[in-house]
């Protein structure tokens, strides 16, 4: 037949896309803002005993506080000190918030796929217990 489409007869190829979670992944500036806002509260200090020990604005330390503002490295610092830590204690307690948000998300996206198996259900619980002690501990999977 002249002019009739080609139909193909090969099997579709086509694969489901994986699923996503549906929650955007955290900015690391909304994450350093909970870790410095958490810091000056067990300290018992107000943004502005905290702002002035930092030589900024107690408005500035909101900002960066709520993840509005991401700061540079040395205003980081300033804080950081402010609250009695060094960069690097602040940067690290960041990174491992990262790091759990990082594998509940890998967990909820096995087991949305594969939610039967051992290795999944085991996921799971780790997932729920406390922090790793080992902060370059990640997990695999065969």
């Amino acid at each position: 037949m002249a002019g009739a489409p080609h139909e193909s007869t090969a099997p579709s190829t086509t694969t489901a896309a994986p699923r996503r979670d549906p929650r955007p992944l955290p900015l690391w500036r909304h994450l350093l803002g909970e870790e410095l806002r958490r810091r000056r509260r067990e300290r018992g200090e107000t943004l502005g005993d905290t702002a002035a020990s930092a030589g900024i604005s107690p408005q500035y330390l909101s900002e960066i506080e709520r993840g509005v503002k991401d700061p540079s490295s040395e205003m980081i610092d300033a804080v950081a000190g402010a609250l009695g830590l060094s960069l690097g204690d602040l940067a690290g307690s960041v990174a491992t918030t990262l790091r759990e948000e990082d594998r509940r998300r890998d967990a909820a996206r096995l087991t949305a796929t594969h939610p039967d198996t051992t290795y999944t259900t085991r996921l799971r619980a780790r997932t729920q217990q406390a922090p790793s002690s080992s902060p370059g501990a990640f997990l695999l999977a065969a």
